[in-house]
């Protein structure tokens, strides 16, 4: 059996738990067995994570769980994995995927390999990938423990809706009580969040200050895309911290990254190079950054950045 937990905050399964299902359909058919999602806490209709490749969804909808807390997340993930026999069990590489992972290794006595970006092979051993040495390289791991715990990076594999909906049933676990209390919560409504975004507009320095940032804005709306900036950029106030992309900031993986004023310094490219896309709009032809580009632009992006997004414009309404 694969065990997959689907992240469901707020309430609301999101697209990083379709992916790691839809990951965990394809290990559990290398394996010859059979995929199963785990929700905990508040998630609507759990039973759609069928669609995705679910024999059997799992949801156990406890008050005491709709919080966060990696110490009860663990107890009660390995407690499923164990009832069901879990061979794998993989979670998002999300910020509770990473303070997941390392314990669910310890709980399970199992092998585990953090921000996995490819299907692993199961002939002559399990075997992963994964990109390493800030993405400049990409290792592989041989798991041989009998139990195996993997996180999977954002945008890694397509969604794919190859099942249908499945009635969720409940589970007998033990739930300790958490040792955290949560007293006020604060969340970004309204923009998809950046690990899970398809397309990202950012922006550093080069914008000069906060306000001619509704350029960048107005290009990412055209688009559809989730905007992001470099650390000095969230460092000076000009942009919140969760915008913050980089080897310090998020890790990123969209299918378009467009970086207008960004240098390209090697923390920044961190967190971004495992876009299949870049474009760079730099007025310095000499910016690091044109060197990671699949394009670049060597212009002002105050002069660039308009035309794109009236270009765009355009087409959408010839279209």
């Amino acid at each position: 059996m694969v065990l997959v937990l689907a992240d469901s905050p707020n309430g609301q399964l999101k697209k990083g738990s379709f992916e790691a299902v839809t990951y965990g359909k394809k290990v559990a058919d290398a394996m010859g067995t059979q995929c199963a999602a785990l929700v905990l806490g508040n998630a609507g209709d759990a039973g759609q994570l069928g669609q995705y490749g679910a024999a059997k969804v799992i949801h156990i909808n406890n008050d005491q769980l709709n919080n966060f807390d990696s110490q009860v997340y663990t107890s009660v993930v390995a407690d499923v994995a164990k009832q069901v026999g879990a061979q794998v069990v993989i979670v998002s590489h999300s910020s509770a995927g990473k303070s997941l992972i390392g314990r669910l290794a310890v709980r399970l006595d199992a092998g585990s390999v953090a921000g996995v970006n490819q299907l692993p092979t199961v002939d002559g051993g399990f075997k992963v990938k994964k990109n390493v040495f800030s993405g400049k390289a990409i290792a592989e791991f041989e798991i041989s423990s009998p139990v195996k715990v993997l996180s999977l990076m954002g945008n890694s594999i397509p969604v794919e809706s190859t099942g249908s909906a499945v009635a969720a049933e409940s589970m007998d676990v033990n739930i300790p009580a958490s040792k955290v209390t949560v007293k006020e919560r604060k969340t970004i409504d309204g923009t998809v969040p950046l690990p899970e975004a398809e397309l990202v507009v950012s922006a550093g320095r080069g914008m000069k200050g906060p306000e001619n940032w509704g350029i960048i804005e107005e290009l990412a709306t055209e688009l559809g895309a989730t905007t992001a900036c470099s650390r000095p950029v969230a460092d000076t106030g000009w942009r919140p911290h969760h915008e913050h992309v980089g080897q310090t900031g998020v890790a990123i993986r969209p299918n378009l990254y467009i970086a207008a004023g960004i240098s390209g310094a090697i923390q920044h490219l961190a967190g971004v190079n495992s876009s299949k896309v870049i474009v760079v709009i730099n007025k310095d032809p000499e910016a690091p950054f044109f060197k990671a580009a699949d394009y670049g632009i060597v212009g002002d992006l105050f002069d660039v950045v308009p035309r794109i997004t009236e270009s765009l414009k355009k087409y959408k309404a010839a279209n």
